[in-house]
């Protein structure tokens, strides 16, 4: 099957599996404007590979998503088409991920922040790098935790717990992750895109009807839940894109992370 989403998304495939890679490893797979557009259209692409029966979806190099591209953050500030094209975008992934018809296994094999964390909790089962974990840190930089967080993760734990780590950003190491209900299983480094490949072909294998309406069923509770969350906390975070607080946040982080740089060179 063709690639339009190349470079910064590819699209492998391994007899009916279809292993999907975000593909920007010197950024830590951070979404920039092209990645975060395939991301959205990769599905429907999907959706028409008549011989695709499940997907494997990871990230090149040492990380799952780092996230949104902090450069790409200060694009947005001053350009409100571009950061209402952004917001949008944002909740139709979550929606396309949710009516996606095959089953999806996240490789989360290193870490998953912000968007990253957000595409592990819409995928249908989760095998998690001992040495990976999850946050989002949408609350830490000044915006609200929106397309991610706030939709899904109360019906993965206790409110409690959600409330926690949505409001103080706090990473979630693996296996407390698989404890709190955010992954199926924690697999040694160098196994997890192995072992989410022979998933993926274990769910290829079952009969496509049956995982695909069973799957539906289940995704149900979750769009019921999503509905009206989603679209309050991503209209509260496009908002939250003008609050001195924000500006502040990253400018402070884009700073320091360039004079670390500068050093090193």
């Amino acid at each position: 099957m063709d690639n339009p989403f190349a470079p910064e998304l590819l699209i492998e495939s391994r007899g009916a599996v279809r292993v999907v890679t975000l593909n920007r490893p010197e950024a830590m797979n951070a979404t920039n404007e092209a990645l975060h557009d395939a991301l959205v259209s990769v599905w429907q692409h999907l959706a028409q590979d008549r011989d695709a029966r499940a997907v494997v979806l990871t990230g090149a190099g040492r990380a799952f998503s780092a996230g949104g591209d902090f450069e790409h953050f200060v694009e947005l500030w001053d350009d409100r088409p571009a950061r209402r094209q952004e917001i949008d975008g944002a909740g139709r992934l979550v929606r396309e991920l949710l009516e996606f018809p095959l089953p999806v296994v996240a490789a989360v094999n290193g870490p998953a922040v912000g968007l990253g964390a957000s595409l592990a909790a819409c995928s249908d089962i989760v095998l998690i790098a001992e040495s990976a974990y999850l946050c989002d840190p949408h609350v830490g930089v000044g915006l609200t935790a929106a397309d991610g967080g706030a939709p899904t993760w109360p019906l993965m734990m206790s409110m409690l717990r959600a409330k926690e780590y949505l409001l103080t950003s706090a990473r979630i190491p693996a296996a407390l992750a698989v404890e709190i209900g955010l992954a199926n299983r924690v697999v040694p480094d160098a196994d997890v895109l192995g072992e989410a490949l022979a998933l993926a072909e274990r769910l290829a294998a079952q009969p496509p009807h049956a995982v695909q309406t069973t799957k539906r069923a289940l995704n149900i509770h979750l769009k019921r839940a999503v509905t009206g969350v989603l679209e309050y906390a991503l209209t509260e975070e496009y908002a939250a894109f003008d609050t001195p607080e924000h500006r502040a946040l990253i400018t402070a982080f884009l700073e320091k992370s360039r004079a670390k740089a500068a050093a090193s060179s």
